[in-house]
């Protein structure tokens, strides 16, 4: 997987051509020595794309090193982005609830993003949540190959169809992968599902109905980790 990984990342990243502007990437910021210390000071001076200079900060992933489950969600939100840590707004709050209902401890899993850096546009005094572009998502990538070759989960969960972009290298439909387990270029054991901001979305009774989609899934993740 290791290796996969590695390679892939490579095969995917901006090449640089001659006469063209030099192509730029996470690629171009991940140190050689992997731990989540390095990795997430790498992570907090990269330029590989456009998406740093309107975002507060980098926001890295969170969890244990050792951990059996990655979840990859899409990128950081409002809440994220000011605060530097993953998933601790409302999808968050949502995806607690839904491990917790599982029986997967938060707390046992890796929780990261494919994109480190909120994109977002004005409205008034918010900030709205914009989704990343596939070169976006690509220059990125680099980050997330980093942090699996280091944990070396078993599973390796997206939520969301930006996060499976990121794993399976093209854009998927979540319809055709969700909750079943796929190689893909990042993993040989690839979950798919929502991701929980599309519950918080949604309006009654769509909204319960499709959180208790949501946990079932993680309950088919859990039984399949217990194998």
């Amino acid at each position: 997987m290791n290796e996969r990984a590695r390679i892939d990342t490579e095969k995917r990243a901006p090449k640089r051509g001659g006469g063209e502007s030099p192509a730029r990437s996470a690629a171009d910021f991940v140190p050689a020595r992997l731990s989540i210390k390095s990795l997430r000071t790498a992570a907090a001076g990269c330029t590989g794309c456009d998406l740093y200079k309107r975002a507060t900060q980098t926001v890295f992933g969170e969890g244990p090193s050792n951990a059996t489950i990655v979840l990859v969600g899409e990128q950081p939100g409002d809440q994220e982005d000011r605060s530097g840590h993953p998933f601790v707004g409302p999808a968050g709050r949502v995806l607690e609830r839904a491990l917790t209902e599982a029986g997967i401890p938060r707390h046992a899993v890796y929780i990261t993003n494919a994109v480190k850096h909120f994109k977002w546009v004005a409205r008034g005094k918010r900030r709205l949540h914009q989704r990343p572009r596939e070169g976006e998502i690509d220059a990125c990538t680099p980050w997330l190959a980093a942090e699996l070759r280091l944990i070396e989960p078993r599973f390796l969960v997206c939520l969301g169809v930006t996060a499976a972009r990121a794993a399976f290298g093209h854009s998927v439909r979540l319809k055709d992968h969700r909750g079943k387990l796929t190689a893909t270029p990042l993993s040989p054991n690839t979950f798919v599902t929502i991701h929980p901001s599309a519950v918080v979305r949604l309006r009654e009774p769509e909204r319960t109905r499709e959180y208790a989609l949501f946990v079932a899934d993680l309950n088919g993740l859990r039984d399949l980790a217990a194998r």
